[in-house]
């Protein structure tokens, strides 16, 4: 977690890099599932923010299936190695998680998954 911001109730993911062993994996849906609940069920906070590199279609995507909402483009935001980097934004907010906390726990029940560990059902994290 990066940004805390705690009289706004606000935090950040921060940087989320897996393995390729991690990748698309239950374990990796269960390791930010389970920072999202922290965030919204222990900390309290009001909402979570995604922020990547725009150029960073992976990321934005993965921002996407876990259930954040796509807030825009800060162009410019920064300079990483002498050259400017647009962020793109994302955020969840404490209500939208407690609607679609249900399907992460459906998808990631045992039941949801193969032996081999291949998934059965998507996960849908679309806002009800």
């Amino acid at each position: 977690m990066m940004r805390i911001d705690k009289d706004n109730g606000v935090i950040e993911i921060g940087y989320v890099i897996f393995s390729n062993f991690l990748k698309k994996t239950r374990m990796a849906t269960e390791s930010v599932y389970l920072l999202i609940k922290y965030a919204f069920e222990d900390l309290g906070y009001r909402r979570v923010e995604w922020k990547c590199n725009n150029l960073n279609e992976a990321s934005k995507r993965s921002a996407l299936r876990f259930g954040f909402t796509f807030e825009g483009v800060f162009r410019q935001a920064a300079v990483i190695k002498g050259h400017n980097r647009d962020t793109a934004w994302f955020s969840m907010l404490d209500h939208e998680f407690m609607k679609i906390k249900p399907n992460f726990e459906a998808w990631l029940s045992v039941e949801n998954f193969y032996p081999d560990g291949k998934q059965i059902a998507s996960l849908d994290t679309k806002k009800k």
